[in-house]
């Protein structure tokens, strides 16, 4: 079984994300895409020994100076996005930057990483006013707005909260999603799966969502994992 975690966020010496993801290797996580989104996530992206990395601000960088990023081997731009959850007076300033980071990604040709929550339809209206390519990450969504998103290209990655008692909602969207634009990811060192709910999540822990969600779905785990890190590469172009 060889997995890719197509979203990871770390932290620490270079010497610990190492470790990180030596442990994801020998668990079966064989490709991990480290992602910024910050000017800290973004550095520690680039720290990580992976040939996979998303760079780009997330949304509660909206209002703030960014300095320009070196977007040289980059896989994709992102995290990127809008979070209406904790910060609606940010909505404008969220939305400016989206579009800049969209139409940045289209200009160089790399696919997205997005962020959303609370805000389909600014989401929708601006992922068809600059059109672009690429992945709705830790899909927490309703079934008809991961439809939309289906129809606009896009791929839907699929987090631990699959795990989660309370998720019915997620485990509904993931029977739902169509094999080949199903992905999986950890969005460590958030989100850790059942049974390391409530630890630190970590590349290595796929595993555990990933035999979760081929339950579910009612697919061997190594089929679920062959075909999620081919989509994965497929999205990413690698």
């Amino acid at each position: 079984m060889e997995l890719f975690d197509t979203h990871a966020h770390f932290g620490g010496s270079a010497a610990e994300i190492a470790a990180q993801l030596d442990r994801a290797r020998a668990a079966g996580v064989a490709r991990v895409m480290a992602v910024g989104g910050s000017e800290e996530l973004n550095a520690a992206a680039r720290c990580a020994e992976t040939p996979y990395r998303a760079l780009g601000w997330d949304r509660d960088q909206a209002g703030r100076y960014l300095p320009p990023v070196d977007y040289d081997g980059v896989t994709a731009v992102g995290e990127i996005g809008l979070d209406y959850h904790y910060a609606p007076e940010t909505r404008a300033a969220q939305r400016a930057l989206f579009a800049r980071q969209l139409d940045l990604a289209r200009t160089r040709g790399l696919p997205v990483v997005v962020h959303t929550r609370e805000a389909d339809d600014d989401t929708l209206g601006l992922l068809r006013e600059i059109p672009s390519k690429g992945i709705i990450h830790c899909f927490t969504g309703s079934r008809p707005f991961c439809g939309r998103l289906l129809d606009l290209g896009f791929f839907v990655s699929i987090s631990g909260i699959v795990t989660f008692k309370a998720a019915e909602n997620v485990r509904d969207v993931a029977r739902y999603i169509p094999g080949d634009r199903l992905l999986i990811e950890t969005d460590a060192p958030y989100l850790a799966p059942v049974p390391r709910r409530g630890q630190p999540n970590e590349p290595a822990f796929l595993v555990h969502t990933a035999r979760f969600l081929a339950d579910l779905r009612q697919t061997p785990v190594e089929a679920l994992a062959a075909q999620t890190a081919a989509n994965a590469a497929a999205v990413l172009g690698v």
